[in-house]
């Protein structure tokens, strides 16, 4: 092993582990994030909170974390090398598992998806495509990332990708659906909140500490 295979992921969880939501909230005036709404530092919660062209940059930061550091060692090591695949994880659990806020962080979609998109581009615009296409159609933020994540593994039975894809897209997919877990129950339940309804029912949130 040699020092680099140590320093990029390391360094991709630093960058993923950057909370843009929870700063962006703050910027815009309405405080920490974590306290309000579903109490996530992701897009959707900064949306409901903060307004839409606050989420449109949380989107986009989260998004271009992860497409950032997986660019970078595409770049410096090629898509196939397993580096590159570890690097996409740990900008990944970066933001799941963020240090800076104590290891609570937010669900992972937006990095999930930048990240996917620069390392393995056809079926990452395959899943933001579907992303989209469902955030627009069902207007539920949840589903649609959990439909981007099953079109993705799904995807890569008929295109190319490197070799380490199928893990990297399985486990990535499994943990968003883990973080969702509370978001499937409401699905089926049929009280999971659509984009934008800022009074989304949510457990009652407590203050950081």
């Amino acid at each position: 092993m040699n020092i680099w295979e140590v320093l990029f992921p390391l360094a991709a969880y630093l960058i993923g582990a950057i909370p843009f939501g929870l700063i962006v909230a703050r910027f815009a005036g309405v405080g920490d994030i974590r306290a309000q709404g579903s109490g996530n530092i992701g897009a959707t919660n900064v949306l409901r909170v903060a307004g839409r062209k606050a989420g449109a940059l949380a989107l986009f930061l989260d998004m271009s974390k992860g497409a950032l550091v997986a660019a970078i060692a595409t770049l410096t090591f090629g898509a196939d090398a397993p580096i590159t695949a570890s690097t996409v994880i740990c900008a990944f659990l970066g933001h799941l598992y963020p240090v800076y806020l104590k290891f609570k962080g937010g669900k992972g979609v937006a990095v999930a998806l930048g990240a996917l998109l620069a390392w393995t581009p056809l079926p990452g615009a395959i899943m933001v495509i579907t992303w989209l296409g469902m955030a627009k159609g069902v207007r539920i933020s949840s589903l649609a990332a959990l439909s981007a994540f099953v079109v993705g593994p799904v995807s890569l039975i008929w295109l190319s990708a490197p070799p380490m894809a199928p893990i990297v897209h399985g486990s990535i997919t499994l943990l968003v659906f883990w973080r969702h877990r509370e978001n499937i129950r409401r699905l089926i339940a049929g009280t999971e909140p659509t984009i934008g309804k800022k009074n989304a029912p949510s457990t009652p949130v407590a203050p950081p500490t």
